[in-house]
């Protein structure tokens, strides 16, 4: 029941500290205010309304091409099997919390026959070492930026490109599982163009950092897309229409792909809020990027009860779930357009509250 009551009170609350607002029908409304009705829609993957919208991320990544598709976990399951494929040989490697290795029911090794090799301990980031001391032979290493796991770390870019480099001299496959590739981009100090350039192929959410309905890019050369597409129909990814989708991130990458910067900084004031409070602390300390995660010494039975009257009272969502850790627990934030709604003062006095009532529990 707690955990119910945190839920409610953190979506019934008016201003929220994380995200870009509410994911309901009006998220793809206001998408399509400015849309002429008589616009043609796509179909089965072909279309001016697709066509283009892959154009604009080909160029805008610094690939050759770039195929819409409606999930990520379809796009970045194709490329690996692409690159299996060209290679003759069905193994990859990524990080042990890699999406596709908890969150996808090994799809890729169900329905691909692809082993996995797990690379790195799971607290922290791919180095260059674990690469270059795999003994496996591996098709096609894959790298995700941020951890998002870990609460969004990243390695140096210098790292990205020493992996970048031995990958290329061994023969093997780089591949970016770049969902929130746009949110490192502050914290590296480097062009989208420049990120890109160090991998032979790159997936981008639609949805995460930008906010559409739903929908990925996976970008790289000419004859990795068009065998892409290929595999995109033999997964059904060809519906016969996803214009509800790419209008939406089309709207949606226009309005939010210049302000990451402006998201990472507000990131890096509200983990430092967080870290103020004793027996909390954010993962990173300082975050890379916009997303960290906030860990707290208490028991998720007796931590939620405060952070349901601080919403309650304070009217400002911190969070809508818990989840216990090996110690404590904690739950994952995403800065976004939401966090510069709430007035400076507002969210100063409500970390003052909440620093108040952690010490009854002591």
């Amino acid at each position: 029941m707690t955990s119910n009551e945190l839920l409610k009170t953190y979506e019934e609350s008016t201003q929220q500290l994380a995200g870009h607002g509410p994911r309901n029908v009006a998220v793809l409304k206001n998408a399509f205010e400015s849309i002429d009705g008589n616009m043609s829609s796509d179909k089965y993957g072909s279309g001016a309304v697709i066509e283009d919208f892959q154009g604009k991320m080909a160029e805008f990544l610094g690939k050759e091409a770039a195929v819409f598709f409606p999930s990520g976990t379809m796009a970045q399951q194709i490329a690996l099997r692409i690159w299996c494929d060209q290679k003759g040989i069905k193994k990859v490697a990524y990080h042990p919390l890699s999406h596709l290795e908890i969150h996808e029911e090994d799809g890729l090794k169900e329905l691909h026959g692809i082993q996995t090799i797990l690379l790195a301990d799971r607290g922290r980031v791919i180095e260059l070492e674990d690469v270059t001391s795999m003994d496996d032979d591996i098709a096609c290493l894959l790298l995700e930026l941020p951890q998002r796991e870990i609460g969004g770390q990243l390695p140096s870019f210098e790292t990205l490109e020493a992996i970048s480099a031995h990958c290329r001299q061994k023969g093997i496959k780089l591949h970016l599982d770049g969902a929130r590739i746009l949110e490192c981009l502050p914290y590296y100090g480097k062009s989208i163009k420049e990120v890109c350039a160090l991998f032979d192929s790159v997936y981008l959410s639609m949805y995460k950092g930008i906010g559409g309905i739903a929908g990925a890019i996976l970008a790289g050369d000419e004859d990795f897309m068009a065998q892409s597409k290929i595999w995109k129909k033999r997964h059904g990814g060809d519906l016969i229409s996803l214009y509800p989708y790419i209008l939406s991130a089309e709207t949606y990458f226009a309005q939010r792909k210049n302000r990451m910067e402006e998201y990472y900084l507000n990131a890096i004031e509200l983990a430092a809020h967080f870290n103020s409070c004793e027996g909390i602390s954010t993962i990173p300390a300082i975050p890379v990027t916009n997303m960290f995660h906030v860990h707290f010494e208490e028991a998720p039975d007796r931590l939620a009860p405060i952070l349901i009257q601080a919403q309650q009272i304070m009217d400002i969502g911190i969070t809508g779930y818990l989840k216990a850790g090996e110690t404590g627990c904690w739950f994952e934030v995403s800065v976004g357009d939401q966090y510069n709604r709430i007035p400076k003062g507002k969210v100063a006095v409500t970390f003052e509250w909440l620093a108040e009532k952690l010490k009854t529990l002591k």
